[in-house]
C-alpha cells in the first residue's frame, strides 16, 4: 500500500480510500437502498481487513442510508479499537436529510447542525476531512467557506473539501478562501473511471494547477467495469448495475475498455476489476480511489490492484481505447501550448 500526500495537508493518506455508502441500508431511500445492505458485523469484519492491508482513509457521508453508514462506521471503529491517530476519517454534508426545506445544502445553518450530527453518529471528536457533498446554487459560498472555516478553527473538522463541483465554482472558492483568509478547500471528491474521464477536460488542469487532493469515487463505474458485464461476460448477475444503473456511462466506449482490460488481465492473471483499479493509481493526479464493496472477496480483490503494475505499453493501449472525444477549447489549448514549449526549448 502506497500513501500520498492530501493536498497541502500535510497529511498522507493510503491509495486505497475504503467507500461506505454499502454500509446500512433502509428500503425507504429510494434508488440509493439497491446500493447498501452491510449490517455491523459484516462492515467490522471489512473494515478490519482493510486496516490489516494498510488502508488508513476511510469515507462516509450523512446521507449515506440516512446515516447509518456513519454509526456503523463509528462503532466499527470503537469495536476494533482502533487509535485516533492512525485513521483519517471523512465524511460529507449537503445532501436531504429530512423532509424540510433547511434540511439540505451548504447553509452554515445546516453545515453546523450536520456536523454535531455526524459526531455524534461517528463517536467522534472531530472529523479529519470534511466535505460538502454537493454543489449548492443557493448558498453564496462565502457562506460556506466561512461555516467551514469556524469549523476548523473550533477543531470540530481538521481540513474541508468538497464533491461533485465544476472547475469554475471551485476556481471561485479558491479565490475566496484566499481573499476572505478562510480555510482552503484542500480536496475535491469526483467521479472518475476509465469509461468516464471527463473530469480530465477541466477539473484535472485545475486539481493539479491548485495542488487539490483528488479522491475518486465509483471507479468501477458502479460495477460496469468489473468484468462481468460487456464483450465476453460469463455472467450478467452479482453486479447493482442490475437494478441501479448509475453513474451514466458512454456504453460503447466502455465496452472496448472492458474488452482491452480484459486481454490485459488474462495476461497478468488477474481481474479486469484489478486493471481498471491500477489504471487509475497510474493517474498522477489521483490520491486515493475509493472502493465501496460488500463481500470480503470483493475487497480482496480490490487490495490486490495496488499489486499491479501497468507497462508503458498496457497504459498506452488503456489510454488510446479510452481517450476523449476532441473538443473545443481543449484541441486548441492543446495546439497552442505545443507552439509555445517549442519556442521555449
Amino acid at each position: 500500500m502506497k500513501y500520498n500526500l492530501l493536498g497541502q495537508t500535510g497529511l498522507y493518506v493510503s491509495e486505497l480510500c475504503l467507500g461506505t455508502m454499502t454500509i446500512g441500508g433502509n428500503s425507504d431511500a429510494g434508488k440509493w437502498s439497491n446500493i447498501g445492505g452491510i449490517k455491523q458485523n459484516q462492515a467490522n469484519q471489512l473494515i478490519k481487513r482493510a486496516l490489516e492491508a494498510g488502508v488508513n482513509f476511510i469515507d462516509t457521508a450523512d446521507i449515506y442510508s440516512h446515516g447509518q453508514s456513519e454509526r456503523i462506521v463509528g462503532q466499527a471503529l470503537k469495536d476494533l479499537s482502533v487509535p485516533r491517530d492512525e485513521i483519517i476519517l471523512a465524511t460529507k454534508t449537503g445532501g436531504q436529510m429530512g423532509s424540510k426545506p433547511n434540511q439540505k445544502g451548504a447553509s452554515r445553518a445546516h453545515i453546523m447542525d450536520s456536523v454535531q450530527r455526524s459526531l455524534e453518529r461517528l463517536q467522534l471528536d472531530h472529523i479529519d476531512l470534511y466535505q460538502i457533498h454537493a454543489s449548492d446554487p443557493i448558498t453564496p459560498i462565502e457562506e460556506t467557506l466561512r461555516a467551514l472555516d469556524d469549523l476548523t478553527r473550533q477543531g470540530l473538522v481538521r481540513y474541508a473539501g468538497v464533491s461533485n463541483w465544476n472547475a469554475g465554482r471551485i476556481g471561485k472558492a479558491m479565490g475566496l478562501s484566499q481573499a476572505l483568509n478562510t480555510s482552503r478547500i484542500q480536496t475535491l471528491q469526483a467521479y472518475y473511471s476509465i469509461a468516464g474521464r471527463d473530469i480530465e477536460r477541466e477539473l484535472l488542469p485545475l486539481v493539479t494547477e491548485e495542488e487539490l487532493g483528488l479522491l475518486v469515487w465509483s471507479p468501477l463505474a458502479g460495477g460496469l467495469l468489473s468484468g462481468k458485464f460487456g464483450p465476453g461476460a460469463s455472467t450478467e448477475e452479482g453486479s447493482r448495475r442490475n437494478n441501479f444503473d448509475f453513474p451514466p456511462v458512454e456504453l460503447e466506449r466502455a465496452w472496448e475498455c472492458v474488452e482491452e482490460m480484459r486481454a490485459i488481465a488474462k495476461s497478468k492473471g488477474v481481474s479486469v476489476s484489478r486493471i481498471a483499479l491500477a489504471w487509475l493509481l497510474s493517474r498522477a493526479a489521483v490520491t486515493s480511489v475509493i472502493i465501496g464493496v460488500k463481500r470480503m472477496e470483493q475487497l480482496e480483490d480490490n487490495l490486490g490492484a495496488c499489486e499491479v503494475t501497468l507497462s508503458s505499453d498496457e497504459l498506452e493501449r488503456l489510454d488510446n481505447v479510452s481517450a476523449l472525444p476532441p473538443y473545443y477549447p481543449g484541441w486548441m489549448i492543446t495546439q497552442q501550448n505545443e507552439y509555445r514549449r517549442a519556442l521555449s526549448k
